[in-house]
């Protein structure tokens, strides 16, 4: 999930990602999304319990109430992104 980060990507900016935990924080929570909403399109059943760990940096991002909102916007983006890279399915097969 992270890979999709670059500019030529979806372009998100992880400049800050290193220096600050609140930046590292976002980023993982995007990427955590986005690994849930990649499952859930996929009908892929996680063997890891997304929402405990999306539930511990909803802490770290307590202060910003938007903060939730902008991670699924972006987790979204780069979900959309990576599945864009999945072979179309036959018209038939898809009926």
């Amino acid at each position: 999930m992270h890979w999709t980060a670059p500019a030529h990507r979806v372009n998100r900016d992880l400049s800050r990602y290193v220096k600050y935990r609140s930046e590292r924080a976002r980023e993982e929570l995007v990427a955590e999304l986005c690994a849930a909403f990649s499952c859930a399109s996929l009908g892929i059943v996680p063997t890891v319990r997304h929402a405990d760990y999306i539930g511990s940096w909803l802490e770290v991002l307590h202060e910003d109430n938007r903060a939730i909102v902008r991670a699924a916007s972006q987790a979204s983006k780069a979900a959309d992104y990576l599945l864009g890279f999945l072979p179309e399915v036959p018209s038939v097969l898809a009926q």
